[in-house]
């Protein structure tokens, strides 16, 4: 049996400022594997232009991607049993866009 390859990634992400008006101080780095070519997603979502805002379209499809991941790789957990026919209702509508 072939092992299936991922592509890794490296987020860094960096409180700038807080909502109160003080400014941020932490950081959080942290190493994850996709099956999708994240950067390849982004130009899509991107192109698709289903926000004015590329940061939106950004925002979008990192949350998206990095959310159903965690859900592939637990497809049997309870957390997702009623999510995950709604999700791939959702992809297949997104992916039509």
């Amino acid at each position: 049996m072939t092992e299936k390859r991922n592509n890794s990634y490296q987020l860094n992400l960096k409180e700038i400022q807080l909502k109160d008006g003080s400014e941020g101080s932490r950081n959080l780095s942290f190493e994850f594997n996709n099956h999708d070519d994240l950067f390849n997603i982004f130009e899509v979502i991107k192109s698709k232009k289903i926000f004015e805002e590329d940061n939106t379209a950004q925002e979008f499809a990192l949350g998206l991607k990095l959310f159903t991941e965690v859900m592939l790789k637990n497809k049997q957990h309870p957390l997702f049993e009623e999510l995950r026919p709604a999700i791939l209702e959702f992809m297949k509508k997104l992916k039509s866009q």
